[in-house]
């Protein structure tokens, strides 16, 4: 999925890669060490995908990967020392997926492509797991796939990927109260929609408007709320 050279040389590492952290990953990767650098493909490829996936490459995740992580390598020198880099190369994932979606002109169908996920997977005990309690899971999976795309993005970052809101808004390249306030809107957005039986509403648009046009909260849908 990388280079073939890198592939190739990246056994020793990747057989001891919990000996290796990614700062020094990251330093001997610089030096030009592909089998270190082979380290941090294999950490971080699934979760690369994964992300790619749920935002919308489906079928062409591993096509926007094999690109992120081409990127990466060619500008690991700016990539500040003493950050995490799981969520910086999410970010040139998340860029390279924008670039492809915005290339075809079409939503990726979520609802599909996050059928193959497994359940347990999205947190329980949050926001997510209280709307998805005694819902239909295919039902709130529709209902995500036609929210506005940058709601859909802060819900899947947050609830499928399991980012937290500061590695979402590195991600995802918002503020951090962007990212709360998207979310937010997304969430209040579901739980209209879905209302509490687990069926979509009659009161309520696929997206997130009354029948009279306006928000379900009596706001324009087209407002921005500060932050976001």
């Amino acid at each position: 999925m990388v280079y073939p050279s890198v592939r190739a040389r990246a056994t020793p590492f990747v057989r001891g890669r919990d000996t290796i952290d990614d700062a020094e990953a990251v330093a001997r990767s610089l030096d030009g060490d592909l089998d270190a650098y082979a380290v941090l493909v294999a950490r971080y490829t699934v979760r690369a995908h994964r992300t790619a996936y749920l935002l919308g490459a489906g079928d062409e995740a591993d096509d926007v990967v094999q690109e992120a992580l081409v990127k990466a390598f060619r500008h690991l020198s700016r990539f500040r020392v003493g950050e995490p880099f799981g969520p910086w190369l999410l970010r040139i994932v998340a860029n390279e997926t924008k670039n492809l979606t915005r290339s075809r002109r079409r939503r990726a169908d979520l609802a599909v492509r996050l059928s193959a996920l497994e359940p347990e997977r999205v947190a329980a005990d949050g926001p997510v797991g209280e709307v998805l309690a005694g819902e239909r899971r295919g039902t709130l999976l529709k209902a995500i796939d036609v929210l506005p795309d940058k709601e859909r993005q802060a819900v899947v970052c947050r609830y499928f990927l399991e980012l937290s809101e500061t590695e979402t808004a590195q991600v995802l390249g918002w503020p951090r109260g962007s990212v709360k306030s998207r979310t937010f809107r997304a969430l209040h957005r579901l739980r209209a929609h879905l209302g509490t039986d687990g069926t979509a509403t009659d009161g309520a648009g696929t997206d997130g408007t009354g029948t009279d046009g306006t928000g379900t909260d009596g706001r324009d849908p087209g407002g921005e709320v500060s932050g976001g």
